[in-house]
């Protein structure tokens, strides 16, 4: 009995250091995978869903001052094409980089 708690509890640690070590990188900067799921769900309630949305660059600058946006993303806010990158994160498939099939995903 004491056997199976201990590999169960084992197997979900080693489950949850996985997924906290994908990283998503986008222009020299590294973001961890809840990080970008977290980024999408804002990007979605910012309206900010598709490339072709003429107010691109103020829903990224909102974005940008979102309190509710990770810390991780602050550095990549501050630089030129921030619009562009963050874009591009928040139409990363991270289904797909949960498995690490996905270029932008590294650290499985």
């Amino acid at each position: 009995m004491k056997a199976t708690f201990a590999i169960t509890a084992l197997v979900v640690l080693a489950l949850g250091w996985t997924s906290e070590a994908v990283q998503v990188e986008e222009n020299g900067l590294s973001f961890s995978m809840e990080a970008v799921k977290r980024l999408q769900e804002l990007s979605e309630s910012n309206g900010m869903t598709g490339q072709h949305n003429p107010r691109l660059k103020a829903n990224t600058m909102s974005l940008c001052a979102d309190p509710m946006l990770p810390q991780e993303f602050l550095p990549l806010c501050r630089q030129r094409g921030a619009s562009a990158s963050l874009t591009r994160l928040s139409a990363v498939p991270l289904d797909i980089c949960e498995i690490c099939a996905f270029a932008a995903c590294t650290g499985c």
